[in-house]
């Protein structure tokens, strides 16, 4: 039940995105400068944008969303239900797995780096410089905690 309602709360953030492109479209094409970027799911730390690219990321199918988060920016250890799939657009991604936020394990992973991650993978994400990521994966999309308190939806 925990789960599903963090998952449930996950999602609601996403209803605040401007719009979403539709995966039933014969074809999808944005260029940088067309990409609308909107408030990141409350599930998220505050300061990030989203920008859902394709799909619906509340909804079983395909999506591809970016994330723009501010230097500074870290997300504590989390899992996710379905695969991670990303590419580092631009900046640089401090990745670290595990259920604890070391920092000194992470791995850097500058523009153009990709890594996925299997459903339940539990990793953390830091952030020295203004970075671009893109997620495309499965929906519905969702985040757990490793520590239920790291959650900024429940303190929002």
């Amino acid at each position: 039940m925990k789960i599903a309602s963090i998952f449930a709360i996950g999602l609601i953030g996403f209803c605040g995105i401007a719009s979403f492109a539709s995966a039933e479209d014969a074809h999808t094409m944005v260029a940088p400068n067309d990409v609308k970027w909107g408030p990141a799911p409350k599930v998220l730390p505050a300061g990030a944008e989203a920008a859902v690219l394709f799909g619906d990321p509340t909804k079983e199918g395909l999506f591809a969303l970016r994330l723009k988060v501010p230097s500074g920016y870290a997300i504590a250890p989390h899992t996710h239900p379905a695969d991670e799939v990303v590419t580092v657009i631009s900046g640089t991604t401090n990745l670290g797995m595990g259920e604890t936020a070391d920092r000194s394990a992470a791995k850097a992973l500058p523009a153009g780096s990709f890594f996925a991650l299997p459903p339940g993978t539990a990793h953390f994400v830091y952030f020295d410089e203004e970075t671009v990521v893109q997620i495309t994966t499965n929906g519905p999309w969702g985040l757990k905690y490793v520590n239920p308190a790291d959650d900024p939806s429940k303190t929002q």
